[in-house]
């Protein structure tokens, strides 16, 4: 009699410790929502900011596709467009601090960030920007187009 009264002594015990501590506790959709600041520079984004949400990434593809595969150079989608409005004011980056505008994002949705390997996080200066850029994938058709100029 007496180890099933110290049983539940024990049951009640650990229920009523759960019960208080139940607040304390974070509730379910609770997580900490991506930090996302208001773009630095700009009126506007290119797009919609939910199609934008959605569709970054596919965009940024293409842009890509375009600009190594085909030597097609534009704004309107490029991932330095992107961080020239889009960089921090503090950190002067999209990804170097958690609450930077990509990472943010990004850790929240737990998708890692696969640009910034070979692209920088800054927006670059002006004179750095008129230089062609050397990618391996164009470079053949680089040199194709410098080897036409020279004749």
């Amino acid at each position: 009699m007496k180890s099933l009264l110290a049983l539940g002594a024990v049951v009640l015990t650990t229920a009523a410790l759960a019960w208080a501590g139940a607040d304390a506790q974070p509730k379910a959709g609770g997580a900490p929502k991506p930090v996302i600041t208001k773009a630095a520079k700009g009126e506007h984004c290119v797009e919609d900011t939910a199609y934008m949400r959605r569709n970054h990434m596919k965009l940024l593809n293409v842009h890509r596709d375009r600009t190594v595969l085909q030597g097609v150079r534009t704004k309107k989608h490029s991932l330095k467009a992107c961080i020239d409005c889009h960089a921090s004011e503090a950190t002067g980056s999209v990804a170097s601090a958690k609450e930077d505008f990509c990472v943010s994002c990004h850790s929240y949705a737990a998708v890692k960030i696969d640009c910034f390997d070979c692209h920088s996080t800054k927006p670059q200066s002006a004179a750095a920007t008129t230089l062609p850029h050397a990618h391996p994938a164009s470079a053949a058709a680089h040199v194709e187009e410098l080897a036409g100029v020279s004749q």
